[in-house]
Order: structure tokens, then sequence, then C-alpha cells
């Protein structure tokens, strides 16, 4: 549970940290940011990945979780567990992220991302993130951090939504005013598309 709380506030301050700084440096110019931030998610997943796999499987995303938890690999309160352990950790990563930047700390993102096309690609990101997992660990098990972590990197320039895939990152993203973040109003749109990928990953598990 500690390993999910802490793997997911390293994450979303690397998320967000980035998004802020490669706003703050690219004098205007949305590309060079996006590329920043997208290149220190990937850096950063490796990196949390590769250590926190032993010890939690590094889930940080309830998507994931939902979807080991299917297949009998999580039982029903370690699956609460994480998920609370994810939720609370983003937040304190978005928060985390705040202080260091010298920002307020209580934020709310007006930032607008909504629409058919949106859905549609955070219902297509999540299905390809959590087929990416499922893959690599029949396949690849040895490249598990690496296959991801490049999937997410290339994730945020392939869909419109910016790959979001995990309702825990989209909550939190609402909670920052900055580059990364989602208007709260936006948030139920990405959380939906999500836990309608997961739930057709599992139906193609059901029906195999």
């Amino acid at each position: 549970m500690l390993a999910e709380f802490f793997g997911t506030a390293l994450l979303l301050a690397i998320i967000t940290g980035s998004g802020i700084m490669g706003e703050s440096l690219s004098a205007g110019n949305a590309a060079i940011a996006l590329l920043g931030n997208s290149i220190a998610t990937g850096c950063g997943l490796y990196v949390l990945i590769t250590l926190l796999g032993p010890m939690s499987g590094a889930h940080f995303n309830p998507v994931v979780s939902l979807m080991f938890w299917r297949t009998g690999a999580l039982d029903t309160q370690s699956l609460f567990g994480y998920i609370a352990a994810q939720i609370t950790g983003a937040i304190a990563g978005v928060w985390l992220t705040h202080l260091m930047f010298a920002m307020p700390l209580i934020q709310a993102s007006t930032k607008p991302r909504h629409g058919l096309g949106i859905w549609v690609s955070e219902l297509v990101s999540t299905l390809v993130l959590l087929s990416v997992i499922r893959l690599a660990l029949k396949y690849a098990i040895d490249k598990v951090a690496m296959l991801v972590a490049l999937t997410v990197t290339a994730g945020y320039w392939f869909t419109s939504s910016t790959f979001f895939s995990n309702p825990a990152v989209t909550l939190a993203r609402s909670l920052t005013n900055t580059f990364v973040g989602i208007s709260s109003a936006d948030v139920l749109g990405f959380i939906s598309a999500q836990l309608v990928a997961v739930m057709l990953i599992c139906l193609i598990k059901d029906k195999k």
C-alpha cells in the first residue's frame, strides 16, 4: 500500500512538475512544453515501475488494479486498499508539486477537456495501456517497465486527450490549475471512458 501511495504521488509530482517547468521555459510554445512533459513522465514511470514493481506490482492506477482483481491476481480487500492509496497518493503528489513551485496549495483547474473525440481518445488510450500491460506480462515480462513507459510517452502525442488513462491521475489533475490540469466538470467524462475500457478488457479475458 505504501509503495502504491508513494509511487502514485511521485508520478503526479513528475507529471505536474514537468508540466509547470515545461510551460514556464517554452516561451509559449505548447509543443515544447508537451515534449518536456511527456519525456519526463516516461522516464519517471520507467524508474518507478522498475523499483516498485517487485513490491506492489507498480499499478499506480485504479483501472490497472481492477484488471488484476478481475483476473484473480488481486483480492477484493487489496483492491480497495490499492485504489485508496492511489487516489490519496495522486492528490498528495499534486500538492507537493505546488509546494515545490511556491504555488497555492489548493487549486481547481479551469482547463476544458471534453467532447466526443476526447472521450473516444481516453477509451482508446486506456485500452492500449491495459493491453500493453497484459501482453507484456505474457510475452515480455522483463520489459514491462520499458514498454509501459514508452507507451505513455507516445500516448501524449498520438491521442487528443494526452493519454490520462488513469482515474486517480484524472481526479488529481483537476486540483491543479496548471499546464496538466483538467476542469472538474470534465473529470466524469474521462473516468467513464476509462472504466468502460477496463470493462471491455475484462470481457475479452472472460470470453477467452
